[in-house]
């Protein structure tokens, strides 16, 4: 086994006990842990009861924090013509068509989300290899291929997060900076929790959330209590 830093194994020794907690004590607990030199991003975790290898089980959606995430986050946009300037408008970091495209399939992926418009789609689904496994592809289902470029551009910047189930039913999303303030993290939690929630697929069986975690980058995770976190 590999050794644990100190600040680790002190982080470790204050979440012993702590399982099954509320959605504040959580926050509280990953918060005050989290004491690396760079402000580190919360992230929680959902262990789903579904096969995402069914299309009736997938688990895919998009919600807007309340608090944003505290990340900066770049936006590619497929647009041409009115679109393409009403998304450098909006305040998206690179913009293009067939450029764009060429410019993705030489590696250039320097962009967080990517946004286009209906009539770009035949150009973006020759990307679907390098987009899709990288979790960039847009997608209507969570508004990102749109007429709406300057919604889909601001909702995007200002802290819309985007989940999907991957390999063994597992969700992953960062919903926040240690440096939030508790109340604002644990609104986050609350938000993304009821979004996973919701977006239940219709093939789900039985216990749909089997566990969610919270941790922050450099430090331990610590369990929630599912029925409380979900009952909010």
């Amino acid at each position: 086994m590999a050794n644990v830093g100190k600040r680790f194994a002190a982080a470790k020794a204050a979440f012993d006990g702590k399982a099954e907690v509320s959605v504040e004590e959580a926050v509280a607990l990953v918060k005050s842990n989290a004491k690396a030199k760079f402000d580190e991003t919360v992230d929680i975790v959902f262990a789903l009861g579904v096969d995402p290898r069914h299309a009736d089980q997938m688990v895919r959606g998009v919600v807007a924090l309340p608090n944003g995430t505290g990340k900066t986050v770049r936006v590619a946009v497929f647009a041409r013509d009115a679109k393409a300037e009403e998304a450098t408008a909006a305040g998206a970091d690179i913009v293009g068509a067939e450029d764009l495209m060429e410019s993705i399939q030489q590696g250039n992926l320097d962009f967080d989300r990517c946004v286009a418009t209906p009539d770009m789609m035949p150009i973006v689904g020759r990307l679907g290899k390098i987009l899709g496994p990288r979790n960039l592809m847009p997608n209507p289902r969570v508004g990102t291929v749109t007429m709406d470029i300057k919604a889909a551009v601001e909702a995007a910047k200002g802290g819309e997060v985007q989940f999907k189930a991957e390999k063994a039913g597992v969700v992953h999303a960062g919903i926040g900076k240690a440096s939030f303030d508790e109340a604002k993290l644990a609104e986050n939690v609350k938000a993304i929790i009821a979004a996973v929630n919701k977006a239940r697929p219709s093939g789900a069986k039985g216990t749909y959330i089997k566990k969610i975690a919270l941790s922050s980058t450099m430090g331990p995770g610590v369990t929630l209590d599912i029925a409380s976190a979900t009952a909010e």
